[in-house]
């Protein structure tokens, strides 16, 4: 017989009563902007690295999979951590591993200081991301799908100026100037800061305050079945992303002749893409529910992921690859938000861990996908990943929300 799992009517948990924290969330959008930027400049110099350090590119996938693996590992203990004892100053700490790893990464001259670079901005991130994922939620005054979107946006936006700061300033520079780039990080420690404060002031004024949270008749079983189709969306999300974010460039070279630069303005028009799209997705899933969203972020990009192995034009790949980063990107927002509705009270468990396995399955996929070109070529590559959001179609299992919340306030009033 399926049970219910509810809510307490009263939890202490302020979101909801408070306004929307603009501020705050601009302040962590654009940190996650600092923070995510750096982080792209790894991916982004992969040529440079090939180039100088003689890699194939089973080391370059080993590479994404040091700094996503270090991520994944770390963010649901972080998750699990904070949710448990917060901890309003460790976005600033987070960001000091970054600037460490950045440093590492500019006077690297052996491969397994790469490595042990790439897992220092993996460790970065693993901090960064539950907390401040958290604080954005906190901040959101119960519009939640609209703080995640913006929080995320900032990580878009960042990543796509990586390359483009990779293909103006360190191809010309060289490896040494990405140095300059440890800048950023520390005004990402100040920002942080302040933001921590916010964070601190916000504790001790929601201390003892509780709120009404509608409960959700669901079954344990419902629970973690939709867990886990959200975490295969994630993975055919994030595996097909780690083929463009990890060897698009590659691609576009080896296929188009392209120059260098000429790819990396290219992946910037993809990742560009990638930002609108989640700036999107957050707001519509408020509006008219994270399922639809959902639906149509991993369903719709077929058509476009069936095509692009099959353009035979330069043109035609940049318009495919757009398209598919403008539609995919906006699901992740309303899978972490359905995510957290689900099990309610672990916001940063859950982010930690949607997170985390993000960034682990987009590295042992960048890991698995060079493997693979190593062997059967570049263009393979793509052509098996074309298939990946055909996973969407799993979506079907995932609950009414709205059903499960109405028929929980029944059982609250019973």
């Amino acid at each position: 017989m399926e049970h219910s799992v509810t809510q307490s009517a009263t939890t202490a948990d302020p979101t909801a009563a408070d306004n929307t924290a603009f501020k705050v969330i601009a302040a962590l959008g654009f940190c996650h902007l600092l923070n995510d930027m750096m982080q792209s400049l790894l991916t982004a110099i992969y040529p440079i690295l090939k180039t100088d350090f003689g890699l194939d590119f089973g080391q370059i996938g080993l590479l994404t999979l040091t700094f996503n693996v270090t991520a994944s590992l770390f963010q649901p203990l972080v998750g699990l951590y904070t949710d448990k004892r917060p901890q309003p100053y460790s976005l600033s700490v987070g960001m000091g591993f970054t600037l460490v790893g950045l440093i590492l990464l500019a006077v690297a001259h052996h491969y397994w200081l790469l490595l042990i670079s790439a897992a220092l901005v993996g460790l970065g991130s693993a901090v960064f991301h539950p907390e401040a994922s958290r604080v954005a939620r906190m901040a959101s005054g119960g519009r939640h799908g609209l703080a995640q979107s913006l929080f995320q946006v900032g990580g878009n936006v960042g990543s796509a100026i990586g390359p483009l700061l990779a293909a103006f300033i360190v191809l010309q520079k060289g490896q040494a100037s990405i140095a300059w780039f440890s800048i950023a990080a520390l005004v990402a420690m100040l920002v942080l800061w302040q933001v921590g404060n916010w964070y601190s002031r916000h504790r001790v004024a929601a201390a003892g305050r509780s709120v009404a949270v509608p409960a959700l008749a669901l079954s344990t079983r419902k629970v973690v079945l939709a867990l886990t189709v959200l975490g295969v969306l994630v993975f055919s999300k994030y595996v097909y992303m780690a083929s463009l974010t990890s060897y698009y460039t590659f691609y576009l070279i080896e296929k188009f002749d392209v120059s260098v630069r000429d790819s990396q303005l290219l992946l910037f028009l993809f990742l560009g893409a990638v930002a609108v799209g989640t700036i999107v997705g957050g707001p519509i899933g408020d509006r008219f529910g994270r399922k639809l969203v959902i639906w149509g972020s991993i369903l719709g990009a077929l058509p476009f992921t069936l095509a692009l192995p099959y353009a035979g034009g330069l043109a035609w790949t940049a318009v495919l690859t757009v398209l598919i980063g403008l539609i995919m990107a906006s699901a992740f927002s309303a899978i972490i938000v359905f995510a957290q509705e689900l099990v309610p009270g672990k916001v940063g468990l859950i982010a930690g861990l949607f997170f985390g396995f993000a960034f682990g399955i987009g590295g042992i996929g960048a890991a698995v996908l060079g493997a693979v070109a190593d062997v059967r070529g570049i263009e393979y590559v793509y052509w098996i990943c074309s298939l990946l959001p055909l996973v969407g179609l799993l979506t079907v299992f995932l609950p009414d929300m709205e059903a499960a919340r109405a028929k929980g306030a029944q059982v609250q009033a019973a």
